[in-house]
């Protein structure tokens, strides 16, 4: 009955796709979950919770993606993806990437819901399974306002579009827009741009490097009401470094910028009361990894400074092993620690046991 359903949802997606019976079409999907057990009792918002065990999914997926040979070296090609939540149902949800583009000499365009150049550039320390490797008090790009959630992260945003430039040398350039109807005539939030991104990068053979730039261009006073006014001058840039073989790995990353809740500053003044003072947040981490036969082993230490003064910075840290049965099926144990003292994040240790497939 299962396998039915599953046939049937996925025969379904591709009916709404002109160009399916005429392109090579691909399915693929990637199961991951874990038992995990949490102790967040240092958690400013938990501070009486015991530890708990919790079955937890990872960023389970299933996608359709293909392409159409156009002649005269274009290429049309879509893909699908969706949140498969091997848990707790919300099946088929979430701000996974579904686009359709041209490819050809002038470079790559795509249209819809995609990964952005902040995320590409930032990802080369996204080496741990567990989806607790990234939250805000790592990765500033993983706690936005309640404005711009409506797009999504900053890793992947909705109503968008994006172009790529050719590679050259192992040179390339990326940029996104994202133009949504919903929320661009609002009061101070942003003209008929939502926000835009772009990267700089360069990628050839070991090497890595990165440097990314993003940009919400709204009023810098705008009032809320009851009250409350905040501010929709947002901005974040990062830089990624990284060098990868097939045996080690070592990544880098630096961000700064506004356009997180690690930085309260923007949500400023009730009633002409200023509520916290802070500069850009800040936040760098440096990863590594090395592979014997196998088994993979990972560590990675990085700290974040929310700007809000008075506050510590945080400290994060990761450990993780990996053993491969296969180059699709593995099982994973991270340990990921946090200690902080601000005003949305404490101390909080966890521990990951878990299982990725890939098809």
């Amino acid at each position: 009955m299962k396998k039915t359903a599953l046939t049937l949802a996925v025969a379904a997606a591709m009916a709404t796709i002109p160009l399916a019976a005429q392109a090579d079409t691909i399915l693929y999907g990637e199961a991951k979950v874990s038992v995990d057990y949490v102790d967040d009792s240092g958690d400013l918002t938990d501070s009486d919770r015991d530890g708990y065990w919790d079955v937890v999914n990872n960023g389970s997926k299933l996608g359709i993606k293909g392409f159409e040979d156009l002649g005269s070296g274009l290429q049309a090609f879509y893909q699908y993806e969706f949140s498969v939540d091997m848990t707790e149902g919300g099946n088929f949800s979430g701000l996974n990437q579904k686009f359709v583009g041209l490819a050809g000499g002038f470079g790559t365009v795509t249209v819809g819901t995609q990964d952005t150049p902040y995320w590409k550039i930032l990802n080369v320390i996204d080496i741990f399974h567990s989806s607790r490797m990234f939250d805000g008090a790592v990765y500033l790009g993983a706690g936005l306002s309640a404005e711009t959630n409506t797009n999504g992260a900053l890793g992947t945003l909705a109503n968008s579009i994006d172009y790529r430039t050719p590679n050259f040398g192992g040179f390339s350039a990326e940029a996104l827009l994202v133009l949504d109807g919903r929320i661009n005539d609002r009061d101070g939030f942003s003209d008929s741009v939502d926000i835009w991104n772009i990267n700089l990068k360069y990628s050839q053979g070991p090497i890595f490097a990165g440097l990314t730039y993003i940009k919400l261009d709204g009023d810098d006073d705008v009032n809320l009401g009851q009250g409350l006014r905040t501010n929709f001058d947002l901005d974040n840039w990062g830089l990624g470094l990284g060098y990868k073989t097939d045996q080690f790995l070592i990544g880098a990353i630096y961000e700064q910028g506004t356009f997180n809740v690690v930085n309260s500053e923007r949500h400023t003044y009730l009633n002409g009361v200023k509520l916290a003072t802070g500069d850009d947040a800040q936040s760098w981490m440096l990863a590594g990894q090395y592979a014997f036969g196998n088994n993979v082993v990972r560590a990675a230490y990085g700290q974040t400074d929310t700007g809000i003064d008075g506050e510590d910075s945080i400290d994060n840290w990761r450990v993780g092993y990996q053993y491969n049965f296969s180059k699709r099926t593995l099982l994973w144990a991270e340990y990921f620690g946090r200690e902080a003292d601000t005003l949305f994040f404490g101390d909080q240790n966890a521990i990951s046991l878990g299982m990725k497939h890939l098809f």
